[in-house]
């Protein structure tokens, strides 16, 4: 038997086994079950309200949910990043390793020292794991909070003039589902970006053009976006934790781009104006 055939068989029975996606209806983890079912393998999508029910808030509904599983896909909420996620990870990796779960792909953040910690917690029992880091959406503009400023034509953010190389989510979700369906991941740790470097003024130029009207990018403090949260009905710590999150991680340091794409697909990454095209193209900014 080849090499190409042995690993063909591989792929074919490691697609068999059932996978849980926790966050089942998240913006990752509504692509990943997609992509998942579309190769026929067996998916179970769990969240707060659905028929695998799955909240990261109560560990009661963990056990059920992996109960059968043979991997699964960690999306944290609200952030691995979040006081307690570390403890969270410790927990559910206890009970995946105890439920006979092997193979574990973990979305993270790059640059987030608190989410490293949560990773070295859930690496704990789960010692081939597979990282995510991701770098900022470029979903985010269409999906995330940030679709209002954008419809409204005014971006507030407090970035400053930092660049971010903005990821595509479904190029997080194509690596996702290779780690969980292919041999040659575990115990990787992949940071994943897009190909270029961009301001959110230079963002917001790419939106514009590709919607043909003008959207302009305003910083503002860390104060300030905490503020403008509170506004929208967030409770003022939350607010505040966030805003200063943000405010770290665009501080610089994260202003730098990655072959975690490649390395994993084997493909350059996509870019955000094709991304910024395609959501035109489908109406995400018709408001």
């Amino acid at each position: 038997m080849t090499n190409t055939t042995q690993n063909a068989q591989r792929t074919s029975e490691l697609a068999q086994r059932t996978v849980l996606v926790t966050s089942g209806t998240g913006k990752t983890g509504h692509r990943v079950v997609e992509r998942l079912t579309a190769r026929g393998v067996p998916v179970r999508s769990g969240s707060r309200s659905g028929e695998v029910r799955f909240d990261w808030a109560d560990d009661s509904t963990w056990g059920a949910a992996l109960c059968g599983a043979h991997a699964a896909y960690v999306a944290y909420y609200p952030d691995l990043a979040a006081p307690g996620a570390a403890e969270a990870m410790r927990r559910f990796g206890r009970l995946a390793a105890a439920n006979g779960v092997r193979r574990v792909v973990l979305l993270s953040g790059r640059g987030e020292p608190e989410a490293a910690r949560a990773e070295s917690a859930l690496r704990e029992a789960c010692p081939d794991l597979t990282v995510v880091r991701a770098a900022f959406f470029a979903q985010n503009f269409s999906e995330g909070a940030m679709a209002e400023g954008v419809l409204a034509g005014t971006v507030a953010f407090p970035a400053g003039d930092t660049a971010e190389p903005w990821v595509d989510a479904d190029d997080l979700a194509d690596a996702v589902v290779a780690a969980l369906t292919e041999d040659g991941h575990a115990g990787q740790t992949y940071e994943l970006t897009g190909p270029r470097l961009l301001s959110f003024a230079e963002v917001t130029a790419e939106l514009s053009r590709a919607t043909g009207r003008e959207i302009r990018y305003v910083p503002v403090s860390g104060a300030e976006y905490a503020e403008s949260l509170t506004r929208y009905g967030l409770p003022e710590p939350d607010a505040e934790w966030l805003a200063g999150l943000f405010s770290m991680l665009l501080d610089g340091h994260n202003a730098s781009t990655t072959d975690g794409v490649k390395r994993v697909l084997g493909r350059e990454a996509r870019d955000f104006a094709d991304f910024a095209r395609d959501a035109a193209a489908a109406g995400d900014w018709q408001g």
